[in-house]
């Protein structure tokens, strides 16, 4: 599997918060280990680091852990 293979993650709203989607992603077991890995400075989103485990993610966002990126794939608005 190369560095490239972006996984689409399907939500079903408009918007998800960094830690939910780390769990949805199977990138953090549950909560604790997705706020250990983002306190640590281990989670990039858009390709930065990000400490906010708040974050909002929208649709075509890009998170990336331990070399595996996922994709945020949102509903389009009506």
């Amino acid at each position: 599997m190369s560095n490239q293979d972006i996984e689409e993650i399907p939500i079903r709203d408009s918007m998800i918060r960094l830690g939910q989607l780390l769990k949805l992603a199977n990138l953090a077991e549950d909560g604790v280990e997705a706020a250990e890995l983002i306190k640590n400075g281990l989670v990039k989103v858009n390709g930065e680091i990000d400490d906010r485990r708040g974050r909002q993610l929208h649709n075509g966002d890009t998170v990336t852990v331990n070399a595996q990126t996922v994709k945020v794939v949102a509903p389009e608005a009506d």
